[in-house]
């Protein structure tokens, strides 16, 4: 099956909402004993230790937050210190805690069930302090273990049907979606989470390199095959998701060598047994591309986004300038970030909940994202306490920088219901829920169109997880009731889908340091 068979987005779609009746229905249980280890392991492959005491960057969360894209024609080279930065504070363990059964690790960016299924590897040509190659973020042991020698960036270049930001990357992250580790506990709906769970990381990931000026783009169209067979990666396992060139240089870098060999390295299981879900594995196949022309026919401009021909003025935001914004460092944001696990049922100030909305919507530098600013997921907001609003659904025109209130009143049980029946979204000041046309989106991009929108609501909830941090606020994300979503926002979203959930708010724990 073809990208261009769309029936396989929407069987895939359709199989793995959640309703009332499905949650209750599944006998799925959580098998303890055999959970999935959350790191891969190369136990052959010597570790390259990267630098734990690099230069911290100081640049003000928000600012970076709010940066569209860093656009280069001047050589940006990262040397290993810039790498082992941006790979700790994207997906490096942050905290750890000990209890009865073991250790929790804590990371950098929020996952889904802490499964922390989204694998880092680095393909890069020489770099200050590091030989050209291939490697893998040993998140572990915080280092690199080589898988090839030499410069295989034009392998890249030739995928993606030479994608500019690749070919004049001197590194590139790509980021791969292990199967089993998050089916784990979430079943045949773990292919959703490969797209939230990789765009948290992206969205660390891209605040990194905004702090510290390096160019860097999401880059979502590539050949599949090339990109598995330069990771050495077990396809019915693991796959690539997404890539983020890094850094600007002049030339072009040698080109791709005729073919690239298997390696087989051993690798420790991840569980005792796997279970196959092979839905997850026929969505991802049904999306995959095989050629560099199909690449460069993929990419093009998101049509354009459909509302309301009667769309009033709407209520305009009012983010703090820069003299109330917090001028905490995205570091140190990024240390403080976790989920929040119970809200205070505060509320939190219109210029907060302004600049929650501002910082985190201002455009993600993406191939699928064309021109720059075009979205693919629309934020509809159920608003219980935000000083100066009155509680009520809304949702935010993210072009014209305003909110349309669709119906005023208290909803804050209905909130708690479709976020799967949890008190989270019903406690926080607001729940933000992200709804997209897949039809359109699907009809312009193939199926390979809903990696990208699940991919584009988890670099937007990073963001906003960021966003609310950086104002001593809380964040988490959440699953939710399909269908009844888009029920509750209609007529405004008629023939939308629900993609991503976000609940914000003020945390009920102690004060954040």
């Amino acid at each position: 099956m073809t990208n261009r068979h769309l029936e396989a987005a929407w069987d895939y779609h359709d199989a793995t909402k959640h309703t009332y009746w499905s949650v209750r229905t599944n006998p799925h249980y959580l098998d303890w004993a055999n959970q999935p280890l959350p790191f891969k392991i190369y136990p052959s492959l010597n570790l390259l230790p990267l630098p734990r005491e690099v230069p911290q960057t100081g640049m003000a969360a928000l600012s970076v937050l709010s940066e569209r894209n860093i656009v280069s024609d001047r050589t940006a080279l990262p040397d290993l210190g810039n790498v082992a930065q941006i790979l700790y504070f994207s997906a490096g363990i942050t905290r750890r805690r000990a209890h009865p059964g073991g250790e929790i690790f804590f990371r950098a960016a929020s996952c889904t069930g802490a499964l922390y299924e989204v694998e880092l590897y680095l393909v890069c040509g020489e770099l200050p302090g590091l030989e050209a190659g291939v490697y893998h973020f040993s998140v572990a042991d915080f280092g690199l273990r080589q898988l090839r020698v030499g410069d295989y960036r034009g392998v890249l270049v030739r995928a993606t049907a030479g994608e500019p930001a690749i070919l004049h990357a001197p590194a590139t992250i790509v980021c791969t979606g292990t199967y089993w580790r998050n089916a784990w506990k979430y079943q045949a709906r773990s292919y959703r989470h490969f797209g939230w769970d990789n765009g948290t990381i992206l969205a660390n990931l891209l605040a990194l390199c905004a702090a510290n000026r390096v160019p860097a783009r999401v880059v979502c169209g590539f050949v599949d095959a090339d990109v598995n067979r330069l990771l050495d990666v077990d396809t019915q396992r693991e796959v690539a998701f997404s890539l983020v060139p890094v850094g600007y240089l002049p030339g072009a870098p040698p080109d791709a060598p005729d073919n690239v060999t298997p390696l087989r390295l051993e690798t420790v299981p991840v569980s005792k047994t796997e279970v196959d879900y092979p839905a997850m594995r026929a969505m991802h196949e049904a999306s995959c591309l095989y050629s560099p022309e199909e690449v460069a026919v993929w990419r093009g401009p998101v049509p354009g986004m459909q509302f309301p021909a009667d769309a009033g003025q709407g209520i305009p935001l009012r983010p703090h300038n820069d003299e109330e914004m917090s001028r905490d460092p995205i570091e140190r944001v990024i240390l403080r970030r976790g989920s929040t696990r119970k809200f205070a049922q505060e509320a939190i100030s219109f210029a907060e909940f302004s600049t929650l909305l501002d910082c985190s919507t201002r455009g993600i530098p993406a191939d699928v994202l064309d021109p720059p600013g075009a979205q693919l997921n629309e934020l509809y907001l159920i608003v219980h306490a935000v000083e100066g609003l009155n509680p009520g659904l809304y949702v935010f025109l993210r072009d014209r920088r305003t909110l349309e209130c669709l119906r005023e009143g208290k909803f804050r049980s209905e909130a708690c219901y479709l976020g799967l029946e949890q008190d989270l979204p019903g406690e926080a000041s607001v729940a933000v829920f992200f709804l997209a046309d897949l039809e359109r989106i699907v009809e312009r991009f193939g199926n390979r169109g809903y990696r990208a929108v699940q991919l584009e609501a988890g670099i937007l909830g990073g963001k906003l997880y960021l966003a609310a941090y950086a104002q001593r606020l809380g964040a988490t994300g959440l699953t939710f009731y399909d269908d009844d979503v888009v029920k509750f926002f209609s007529p405004h979203a008629e023939g939308k889908s629900a993609i991503f959930l976000m609940a914000l708010g003020k945390s009920a724990k102690r004060k954040q340091q």
